[in-house]
């Protein structure tokens, strides 16, 4: 079971933040380190100083680390065209010794977009797919030979698709509880599918309902990895877990039901059940960057227990 961590920077931090919990992320032998891609807070957090770019963080952090995978769940597709992200992408990989992994999602939350005028199309997840194809058209074409591409949102011609990335294959990710198009987008496109916040139930559900596409289009299901994205909110002893659970304004209770909550023991237990249903990666949402003693609790009590 792999151990991934990611975070909810648009809830408040600064980039020398961000490259402290990365830095922790590589020292305490986590497999990667990864951010959500937003651009305004939510719920009751004040989002100071503001928001960070994803891929603007993801090149720092790109040349500040040296180990660790570096990625997103999940850029949203409404924010740039998929041909300037093919670039950016490639770019960061080139400058992280590939390292880089791209989730892509279609883009959800419409008052980011009122807040700073990005567009924010009604018809998100055909355009979705044809970002998929035009991002992962461009890296596998040849260099010396041109891509073309003429959908109904995108037109690409004769573009040179450069620069390469460093990887022979950037992994790509898709995720989501869609029960019918998301699942065959990911057997068409995705090299991981990743369910965000799901119970293990609902989890397996999933998992199965990609597995059948994956092999409705000739693919092997065990081709791709599976992965859950769940909160996680780690003490020594019951007055410890409540400490954390109140700094990230959640009740125990609660996280204890829909994330990975609790003393070690319990947090094993817990993923345990989604290794079960296939699940073989976590990425743990991380809501308070400056405890780094619970990314350490974690590397020593947790983690060392999965590895």
């Amino acid at each position: 079971m792999d151990l991934r961590i990611f975070t909810e920077p648009q809830q408040g931090a600064t980039y020398d933040t961000l490259l402290t919990v990365a830095k922790a992320t590589e020292d305490l032998g986590f497999d990667a380190f990864f951010r959500s891609d937003h651009y305004l807070r939510m719920g009751g957090a004040d989002g100071l100083p503001g928001p960070t770019d994803a891929w603007i963080t993801l090149a720092g952090l790109a040349r500040e680390t040296k180990r660790i995978r570096l990625g997103t769940l999940m850029t949203a597709g409404t924010f740039r065209l998929p041909g300037v992200l093919a670039i950016q992408v490639a770019q960061v990989d080139r400058m992280s010794g590939g390292r880089v992994e791209l989730g892509l999602g279609a883009g959800w939350f419409e008052e980011e977009h009122k807040a700073y005028g990005i567009p924010f199309p009604k018809e998100k997840f055909a355009r979705l797919e044809e970002q998929l194809a035009i991002v992962t058209g461009l890296w596998a074409t040849e260099v010396g030979k041109t891509f073309d591409f003429h959908g109904t949102y995108y037109d690409l011609t004769d573009s040179p698709a450069l620069p390469k990335p460093a990887q022979r294959k950037v992994p790509v990710l898709i995720g989501g509880h869609g029960a019918t198009r998301t699942p065959r987008l990911a057997a068409r496109y995705a090299d991981e599918f990743n369910i965000p916040f799901a119970s293990v139930e609902d989890s397996e559900r999933q998992f199965g309902r990609v597995r059948s596409a994956a092999q409705e289009v000739g693919r092997a299901a065990d081709d791709l990895t599976y992965s859950n994205a769940l909160v996680v909110c780690v003490g020594k002893d019951d007055q410890e877990v409540a400490r954390r659970a109140a700094a990230i304004g959640r009740e125990v209770d609660e996280l204890k039901a829909n994330g990975l909550a609790g003393s070690p023991a319990e947090v094993v237990d817990r993923i345990g059940r989604y290794a079960e249903i296939g699940s073989s990666r976590i990425y743990l949402q991380i809501l308070d960057l400056h405890d780094l003693d619970h990314l350490e609790l974690i590397s020593a009590k947790v983690q060392s227990q999965l590895s």
